[in-house]
């Protein structure tokens, strides 16, 4: 048994030589995630902040976190500086982004009674935070890291975001169990989504991998549960509503009201 033990070691170990070793460390991703979180809203820190030094602490932390998440990946120190300093500077950019998300929530939402449960208690609220961090990584060209942070939330959540896709203001995710948001989807301000909603390719042939293969979704939309929306060239118009359990791969124009008929 010990013979068989030390071949399949040696095994192992010549085939891993053949693999990169640039990989960010699966572990630094939650600590990335639950700093950017405490940092933005008190609601979410592990202690609360007394003072501006305690605040400053925390964010030398998670600029050491980033430095370590996208250290294997970029190509060179200053690069590295760069893009950690300038995650740093668009932390106000991004609580108020996500202010506006959860405002947004609460508003849609009867069963919400604040703001304060929205950013606590709301997955979909922590699957859109995640994508804006993951996206403006993604933005950036930084490989690897901004899909490992979006895949935390979706293993959290069950809400898949590429963090390629591009999201706009006001963004609603109600309940949100299942959501697939493909890498080349567009959505507009003032949209809200439900769980099961996919927004994805008519076709995951990689000769596409440069094209536009998800759908644009124009502002102020709601589409309901179980939608299925595909194609790069489809367009929803502004203002329109989706109902639940359709499937749609062909454009409609503003103001329109598509629902399922069961045959």
């Amino acid at each position: 048994m010990a013979k068989n033990n030390e071949s399949v070691a040696k095994a192992l170990l010549a085939s891993q030589a053949k693999l990169s070793n640039r990989v960010p460390d699966l572990k630094t991703v939650p600590e990335f995630v639950e700093t950017s979180f405490g940092l933005l809203f008190p609601q979410l820190a592990s202690a609360p902040a007394i003072d501006a030094s305690v605040l400053l602490q925390r964010i030398n932390a998670l600029e050491s976190c980033l430095t370590r998440l996208c250290g294997p990946v970029v190509t060179t120190e200053a690069e590295l500086t760069a893009v950690t300093g300038a995650f740093i500077e668009a932390l106000p950019r991004f609580q108020t982004l996500l202010l506006q998300d959860a405002a947004a929530i609460c508003q849609g939402d009867p069963a919400a009674s604040s703001v304060d449960e929205v950013i606590v208690a709301y997955p979909g609220f922590f699957a859109i935070g995640v994508y804006r961090f993951a996206h403006w990584l993604y933005s950036r060209k930084i490989p690897i890291v901004p899909r490992m942070i979006s895949e935390y939330a979706h293993s959290r959540t069950g809400i898949e975001i590429h963090p390629g896709a591009m999201v706009g203001e006001h963004f609603v995710i109600d309940h949100g169990t299942g959501i697939v948001i493909g890498e080349t989807t567009i959505i507009g301000d003032n949209v809200k989504i439900y769980q099961g909603v996919t927004l994805g390719a008519l076709s995951v042939d990689k000769s596409l991998a440069n094209k536009k293969r998800h759908p644009t979704i124009e502002r102020d939309v709601v589409i309901y549960a179980n939608a299925t929306i595909l194609g790069g060239e489809t367009i929803i118009g502004a203002g329109s509503v989706i109902g639940g359990n359709v499937w749609l791969t062909e454009s409609v124009p503003p103001g329109s009201r598509i629902y399922h008929r069961p045959s």
